[in-house]
């Protein structure tokens, strides 16, 4: 918000009104080592003189180039056409509502209807609903849908999830006394094996065999998958995965310092009453004309609470629509473009890394797509270097699994120009 129009006799009114005498006791439940009490600006200031002082201030952080940074992890740089931007910012959407009543407006409940449509076919599963807050909710949130179902109070994580995913899972597993276990193995008591394609380092994994090994153990297969991956990769429903889940910010929305973002989560029919959130249908009125309506909105906390599979009533409408206009406008053909032209750039890159002296893949017998785990000598002197040269370098991935020391992953996507995998070479070669 560019202008705050409240007066101090309205702050003062509003905090009144909800029992506390000042913004302090707003803020009580965030511990003082993390508020922030002051901005470091001379008194007086006219508004000109503050905003030259606050875009000084601004001057002085490192930001790099899209077509230079090599970071990935979760988030990545892509190019988002003007399309995206050009809907998303018609007033009519651009509002933070979340549709609870059946009164929203049609336009509104169509755009959902048909962000659930894509995902639905992205994931090549039966339904979807109508976004989640990001990728690790979405994991989260599934998790809980397979406890609930199979009545089973253990979540397998198997290989390298994102470890950010897993501690948001672990969170919603506390408050639900649901274990949550690593390892390959399901038992009697898994409720669900959870397993990342590509995994976080970018590696491929066998989505079959995992699938397998949960059904064969009575549980049921969570697929955590990359979207764009899936323009050449099998989507979750074609080797029999339950639920598919993810982060689709790379379908159209920027990094913005890590949100908002937009989860998904697909599912087969069966399942489709333990599906969270919001969930948007079709229906015919008297004279036959087509509508979208919510539906199955008795599953929700605010009509069943205690017996509901999960307390989440919102979703991330206007991610979500970005999301949806990204996909449409891209078409499959244009998603598999955007995945080709970086698995080749990946594979370019890695190549080139791996002939320089003392640096090797990770897992050089495995494959991956755009992003991938390579050992450097001296992994934090290496990304130095290469800030220096305005070169947002590798992930260190140690800082997470403490068996991977001086490994970093490299991402490339289609923003990462040929000039610019020169450029990081030459860095790190010289």
């Amino acid at each position: 918000m560019p202008y705050l129009v409240h007066s101090p006799d309205e702050r003062a009114e509003m905090l009144g009104a909800i029992g506390v005498d000042s913004m302090d006791g707003l803020l009580v439940d965030i511990p003082k080592t993390l508020r922030i009490p002051r901005l470091e600006l001379p008194d007086g200031l006219s508004e000109f003189e503050t905003m030259a002082q606050v875009a000084s201030l601004a001057a002085k952080n490192t930001v790099f180039p899209d077509r230079l940074t090599f970071r990935g992890g979760g988030v990545y740089r892509r190019f988002i056409p003007a399309a995206v931007a050009a809907v998303t910012g018609k007033p009519e959407f651009y509002t933070a509502y979340t549709p609870y009543q059946p009164e929203a407006s049609q336009g509104t409940l169509q755009a959902i209807y048909e962000f659930q449509t894509l995902i639905a076919e992205l994931t090549a599963l039966d339904v979807a609903n109508a976004s989640l807050y990001d990728g690790a909710t979405a994991v989260a949130e599934a998790a809980m849908m397979a406890a609930v179902h199979t009545g089973r109070k253990e979540v397998l994580v198997s290989g390298y999830v994102h470890p950010e995913y897993v501690e948001v899972l672990r969170a919603f597993g506390d408050g639900r006394g649901i274990k949550v276990r690593k390892g390959n193995e399901p038992t009697s008591k898994t409720a669900a094996v959870v397993f990342q394609q590509p995994d976080f380092l970018g590696l491929v994994v066998d989505a079959p065999a995992a699938t397998k090994r949960a059904h064969e153990a009575g549980a049921l297969a969570i697929a955590c998958v990359d979207p764009i991956s899936l323009a050449l990769l099998a989507p979750p429903g074609e080797y029999g995965a339950d639920i598919a889940v993810g982060e689709g910010q790379q379908l159209g929305l920027t990094p913005s310092y890590g949100g908002p973002h937009v989860g998904f989560i697909a599912c087969r029919k069966e399942l489709v009453r333990r599906l969270p959130g919001r969930l948007i249908g079709t229906a015919h009125d008297a004279a036959g004309r087509r509508g979208f309506v919510l539906t199955l909105t008795a599953r929700e906390q605010h009509i069943r609470r205690e017996k509901a599979t999960s307390n989440i009533c919102t979703n991330h409408s206007l991610c979500a629509l970005a999301a949806s206009v990204y996909m449409t406008y891209m078409g499959a053909e244009g998603m598999r473009q955007v995945a080709e032209v970086s698995f080749k750039r990946a594979h370019a890159l890695a190549e080139r890394l791996a002939a320089i002296p003392g640096w090797e893949l990770a897992f050089p017998e495995r494959q991956f797509l755009n992003e991938f785990p390579i050992r450097v000598p001296k992994a934090a002197v290496v990304n130095r270097k290469l800030a220096r040269k305005g070169i947002l370098g590798g992930l260190d991935v140690h800082r997470w699994f403490r068996e991977l020391k001086g490994v970093l992953t490299f991402t490339c996507t289609e923003v990462n120009d040929p000039r610019a995998l020169d450029e990081l070479v030459e860095t790190v070669s010289a």
